[in-house]
């Protein structure tokens, strides 16, 4: 089998294209999460703590040049060492919203899934006793 044919086989497998499927519209779903926790959340958060900005939440490692704004950008821009723990902050809160939708998605699907009812065996029929009975019957001799 040669590897173009190989290759053609795996990527029509159903496994393969749902691989498929599912990283990118999972890039899509990061996307509105994303939106959700900037756009949506972190103003009405940093509203309620006195309208600051958690993505400018940050220490300083080194010493700012002269003249440089103490925002996040400026301090990067400027080279110095920062440890933004805002950004991280923000991207904790993408991470724990889109793990609880994920959960939320995967649990409503596994309650939807129907089980397969378990096949209980069928009684035996007349035929199969009476066989049975003889079987038994001969062990005995």
């Amino acid at each position: 089998m040669s590897i173009v044919s190989e290759f053609k086989e795996f990527a029509v497998k159903g496994n393969a294209m749902d691989l498929a499927v599912g990283v990118i519209i999972g890039a899509a779903f990061g996307k509105i999460v994303e939106s959700i926790v900037n756009d949506l959340i972190m103003p009405i958060v940093g509203a309620l703590f006195g309208g600051f900005d958690f993505s400018n939440l940050f220490i300083a490692l080194g010493t700012a040049p002269e003249g440089v704004a103490m925002t996040l950008a400026a301090m990067k821009e400027a080279n110095v060492p920062v440890f933004a723990y805002g950004s991280f902050l923000t991207i904790l809160l993408n991470f724990i919203i889109l793990a609880f939708i994920v959960f939320i998605l995967v649990k409503q699907l596994n309650r939807l899934k129907k089980e397969a009812p378990v096949a209980v065996p069928a009684a035996p029929t007349e035929d199969v006793m009476l066989l049975r009975e003889i079987r038994d019957s001969l062990k005995k001799q």
